[in-house]
């Protein structure tokens, strides 16, 4: 049999969770088995932060663009500089982008502006999105819809909607980011989602430091849980644990490095 690898869609390595052993833990990831790790920016700090990493190794690739909690950090100047770190060449995709409508005040209005502008972003430099979306279905859908989103292709980040709008993003063409939430007991909703889901839809991803599988949950999260993941979603399929980690490698591939 091949040697099994692993394509880590979304992590936030620049988190200060990461500040005592980085450098050990990213070099340990290429020796176990990890061909591609996104480093997935989420406020202007991340993206400065994700093009050295990108720099530093080879393995580490980056996601960039602005966490829809964050926006208010965005204006002319700040965005053209999220423009140009997002056009360097180990920059996959832009994210993560979205809504978050979770907590009391929230700016929607300003929220939607900066979802519509980085999508344009994407569409502009060709390159997929990642998209984040807590507590706004409905007009997270709407606005991946309408025609500014239209040939946008993408992934859903830690997917928590129902099986009904998952059957709506696949007919947009949409992949699903499959995290530790799978392993929750009160993770039925998520179960059920990964039941309909094809297998060439998913993709693996940890979102460290946050969102640990269990038996580890509560704790810092890393790519080297990914395994446990992988083995919930065999569960779940009903298919060895390599074919899940053999196929979302090819899935991540065709998203992510397509004409690379």
């Amino acid at each position: 049999m091949k040697p099994i690898r692993i394509f880590e869609t979304h992590a936030h390595y620049d988190d200060k969770a990461f500040d005592d052993d980085r450098d050990n833990l990213l070099r340990s990831l290429k020796e176990e088995g990890f061909d591609y790790v996104i480093n997935v920016a989420a406020d202007l700090r991340g993206v400065d932060a994700t093009l050295e990493l990108t720099r530093e190794y080879d393995h580490v690739y980056g996601a960039i663009g602005v966490h829809p909690e964050m926006v208010y950090e965005l204006n002319e100047n700040t965005f053209q500089h999220v423009r140009e770190v997002a056009m360097k060449d180990k920059m996959l995709a832009v994210g993560e982008i979205g809504l978050d409508y979770h907590g009391d005040e929230v700016d929607k209005g300003l929220q939607k502006e900066w979802f519509y502008r980085q999508l344009e972003l994407a569409k502009e430099l060709n390159k997929p999105v990642v998209i984040h979306s807590r507590d706004a279905c409905e007009d997270t859908m709407t606005v991946l819809g309408s025609k500014e989103a239209r040939g946008i292709k993408g992934v859903m980040h830690c997917y928590s909607y129902t099986v009904e709008t998952a059957r709506e993003l696949l007919k947009m063409g949409y992949y699903f980011g499959i995290g530790g939430v799978i392993t929750f007991n009160n993770a039925k909703k998520l179960v059920e989602a990964v039941e309909e889901i094809p297998m060439e839809r998913i993709l693996l991803e940890t979102d460290c430091p946050y969102l640990a599988p269990t038996p580890h949950r509560g704790k810092r999260n890393s790519s080297l849980y990914i395994p446990l993941i992988a083995e919930k979603i065999a569960q779940i399929k009903g298919i060895p644990y390599y074919k899940v980690l053999e196929k979302t490698h090819e899935n991540a591939k065709n998203l992510f490095l397509k004409g690379k």
